[in-house]
């Protein structure tokens, strides 16, 4: 599903790409560090009840599935860009939080998976081969959703839980006229209410906050 995800990005943006062979186009890939502040979720049990609590969200960057990002911008002159992102985000409840509230498992860890469609603005030439920029998205959540209550109940799947936004603050280093290496800040607002097999439902508005460093190629 990640990869469909992926290839969507990419073909929404080829349209893009074929508008004019004069616009610079940049691929840019990332990793980095990304945490989640606490967040309430609330909804039902399968089979009854309901809940409502606050929760310590885990970011855990560096475990397997890591945290990633991919984003392709078109640059209409030298400052203005638009195009899209996908970020590969994760959340966990943290044990001791989730055995509380009667789950086994409860996280969105194959990706808290985010795709926006982004604009950007930059500072170019000002600092020599530093270019500041920043920008700002709007686009969908689609996480992979991976819930199990202590009773057996468990939902495991993407699903399309609500709308998204991002905003990026940061710095690009042309290595040369087709590499440059490039660290950011990142802030990620997701709305999120998902379909909990055998009929509940879990809603979370989450935030994840995350210091990027990547490599873009121009083209």
């Amino acid at each position: 599903m990640t990869k469909a995800i992926l290839g969507a990005a990419v073909l929404g943006l080829a349209p893009i790409w074929a508008t004019s062979a004069a616009a610079e186009m940049e691929l840019s890939i990332y990793s980095g560090w990304q945490t989640a502040p606490h967040s309430r979720i609330s909804g039902d049990y399968p089979g009854g009840g309901s809940y409502d609590a606050l929760i310590g969200w885990e970011g855990r960057s560096f475990e397997m599935p890591p945290y990633y990002g991919v984003r392709g911008m078109w640059w209409r002159d030298e400052q203005l860009g638009f195009g899209l992102e996908f970020t590969h985000t994760k959340v966990y409840a943290p044990d001791d939080e989730r055995d509380a509230l009667g789950f086994d498992s409860l996280e969105l860890t194959d990706g808290l998976n985010i795709l926006t469609a982004n604009a950007m603005y930059r500072w170019p030439d000002k600092w020599g081969s530093l270019t500041p920029y920043v920008g700002g998205g709007v686009g969908v959540a689609i996480p992979h959703v991976d819930v199990e209550t202590a009773a057996g109940d468990k939902t495991f799947g993407y699903q399309y839980t609500g709308p998204a936004a991002r905003v990026i603050a940061g710095a690009k280093y042309d290595l040369n006229e087709r590499f440059a290496v490039f660290g950011e800040y990142q802030f990620v607002y997701s709305s999120n209410d998902a379909d909990l097999d055998g009929g509940g439902s879990l809603k979370s508005d989450i935030k994840t906050n995350a210091i990027n460093v990547g490599l873009s190629l121009k083209f």
